[in-house]
């Protein structure tokens, strides 16, 4: 097996954001922000295993502040995690008033990304070196993320699962449960 480092494959673009990227509210809507994402997802993901890849999965999209038309958006993205086929890419997008030079964290986000070959089919990526206590710690995260979805996976989707179960659960909640008496 081949192992690569997290540098060899790390990637970043810059781009102008313009007043065709905005929704109604005049700020850059989500959605556009989402599809750059998904493109350095991509490309981050391809770099590392050298062959076409797919989007699998977006996990944990947080908007944490708006931008702005005329900012520069800057997106990051470096592999944080691999599996025998698939791979986690990290990305951090910051917006730049090119003004005032003042930078916001705008979203921080992971995309799990499938190398495929030319018939579609899923190919083993490389291993991963990891060279500092950063790498470590965004593997071993990824690890838990990975580890509690299959676990909210396995608690929800199995045959055992009643709803009745979490009714008290319920309580403390927003919501107003009204079943039919023999469901």
């Amino acid at each position: 097996m081949t192992y690569k480092t997290i540098d060899s494959s790390r990637i970043s673009i810059s781009q102008l954001m313009q007043p065709s990227h905005s929704n109604f509210s005049g700020k850059i809507h989500g959605g556009y922000i989402l599809n750059l994402m998904d493109q350095i997802a991509f490309g981050c993901a391809s770099k590392h295993s050298e062959t076409y890849c797919v989007t699998a999965s977006v996990e944990t999209v947080d908007f944490l502040n708006p931008i702005e038309i005329g900012e520069l958006v800057t997106m990051k993205a470096s592999i944080n995690y691999v599996g025998r086929t698939s791979m986690v890419v990290g990305i951090r997008v910051e917006s730049e008033n090119i003004r005032t030079g003042e930078v916001k964290h705008c979203n921080s986000s992971y995309f799990t990304m499938v190398a495929k070959d030319d018939d579609g089919n899923s190919v083993e990526v490389p291993g991963l070196i990891v060279n500092d206590k950063t790498e470590v710690k965004r593997f071993l995260k990824s690890i838990k993320r990975i580890e509690t979805k299959k676990s909210r996976q396995k608690e929800f989707d199995s045959e055992d699962f009643s709803h009745i179960d979490y009714l008290d659960e319920l309580k403390q909640y927003r919501v107003k449960v009204e079943l039919p008496d023999n469901y």
